[in-house]
């Protein structure tokens, strides 16, 4: 009678806890690509043990306020995870279900780089946990590959691959880039007929942006300027030819069982990143490791991004933003609008007190009138073609 009890009460207090992602910055690459920006970079052995020592204090530091929390989603990211030992993740994964709530049927993901995983890593992965790996493949084409300045050739790219099936991963993410130097839309239609063709559970096709502070914005910066001018660029597809590249995505990956579920992601029925859903909801996640981002409770933040800071234990709130209503309601647009299935009014209504159009009404005419907008069910989304110019279309609902 007392077991049935304290499992009636359990079950009580998982329902009512609210739920919360978590994201791992890993930030240390084998060689740092040409076109990234991110914060990651080549660093020594023993700064890599010591980072994940701090990484393990700081699991047990920012778990003290989230006690009413369950985790949904667990994202190790980077950098490059994989080139770390498994057992790193195996460690974290045993801290974090230490001093978190863990759902047993949390989605829990490694970005791996080809050629950083093999049969002894991959397996203990499953035993940590891991249920979804992200490889990041880009291009299919070895010369677009050495451009990008990637470490792996396409054959690489197989033998990782088929490792991560033979462990028996059954969700697996391949990240594609389009817009490439010297690209054409032929060599980016051969690497999307060569990925499908390997069945993957999940597609990211991202179109390439040319970062400041990059090799790449050094390199093709100019080229970059005229091609939003719609002039000819020297080096980069044209407009037209990147316009066809993202129309022949659609096509072929809808061809293939992988349905567009938001702006650059594409999936098999119920193969859905659950945990960039949450960024796209605005769900509560929390970011651990040196510079990631949070959104806690409508406040913003984010972790020092000084390595030696982040070492010496500093896991202060850097930035913190108290999100206003207004701001929470632009969020609650600009995010929720990059999904295929748009926004709900219902929840609108649950998170605001108002109905829709009493902040929108006019944007909402407009473009549904314009037939970029789209409204059934009790949802608001973009259309086709609305999706096309969707970057444009998003400054309509700034408050």
């Amino acid at each position: 009678m007392k077991l049935e009890l304290y499992s009636t009460w359990i079950s009580r207090y998982n329902k009512s806890m609210k739920n919360l992602e978590l994201y791992f910055h890993i930030p240390f690459c084998l060689k740092k690509c040409n076109y990234c920006d991110f914060l990651s970079g080549e660093e020594s052995d023993f700064q890599k043990r010591e980072y994940v020592r701090t990484l393990l204090n700081e699991i047990k530091y920012q778990a003290y306020d989230c006690e009413a929390y369950e985790v949904s989603s667990i994202y190790f990211g980077g950098g490059t995870p994989s080139s770390l030992k498994a057992q790193v993740i195996d460690d974290l994964m045993n801290q974090t279900r230490e001093y978190f709530h863990v759902r047993e049927d949390a989605e829990i993901t490694v970005e791996c780089n080809p050629g950083t995983v093999d049969k002894e890593k991959l397996l203990l992965y499953k035993m940590s946990g891991v249920n979804r790996i992200s490889l990041g493949l880009q291009s299919a084409d070895n010369a677009e590959l050495r451009v990008l300045g990637r470490i792996h050739t396409f054959e690489d790219f197989l033998e990782s691959y088929d490792a991560v099936r033979k462990a028996g991963f059954e969700n697996i993410n391949v990240d594609l880039m389009s817009g490439l130097p010297g690209q054409t839309l032929e060599s980016y239609e051969k690497t999307l007929k060569q990925v499908v063709r390997l069945k993957p559970e999940h597609i990211s096709a991202y179109s390439l942006i040319i970062e400041k502070d990059t090799p790449f914005y050094e390199m093709y910066a100019e080229d970059d300027y005229l091609r939003a001018k719609g002039e000819q660029p020297k080096y980069l597809p044209s407009e037209e030819e990147e316009r066809q590249m993202y129309e022949r995505t659609k096509e072929l990956l809808a061809e293939n069982g992988l349905y567009r579920y938001e702006i650059s992601n594409y999936a098999k029925p119920g193969y859905e990143c659950r945990h960039n859903i949450g960024y796209w909801r605005r769900e509560n996640y929390l970011g651990l490791g040196l510079g990631a981002s949070s959104l806690f409770e409508n406040t913003r933040f984010h972790n020092t991004d000084v390595l030696f800071d982040y070492r010496k234990g500093n896991f202060e709130r850097m930035d913190e933003e108290v999100l206003s209503r207004k701001s929470q309601m632009e969020e609650f647009m600009f995010l929720g609008l990059r999904m295929m299935d748009g926004v709900s009014r219902e929840e609108f209504k649950k998170q605001f007190g108002m109905e829709i159009e009493g902040a929108y009404a006019k944007p909402l005419e407009k473009l549904t009138a314009e037939g970029y907008l789209e409204q059934k069910e009790g949802r608001i989304y973009f259309t086709d073609r609305g999706i096309d110019v969707s970057t444009t279309l998003l400054t309509e609902f700034l408050l």
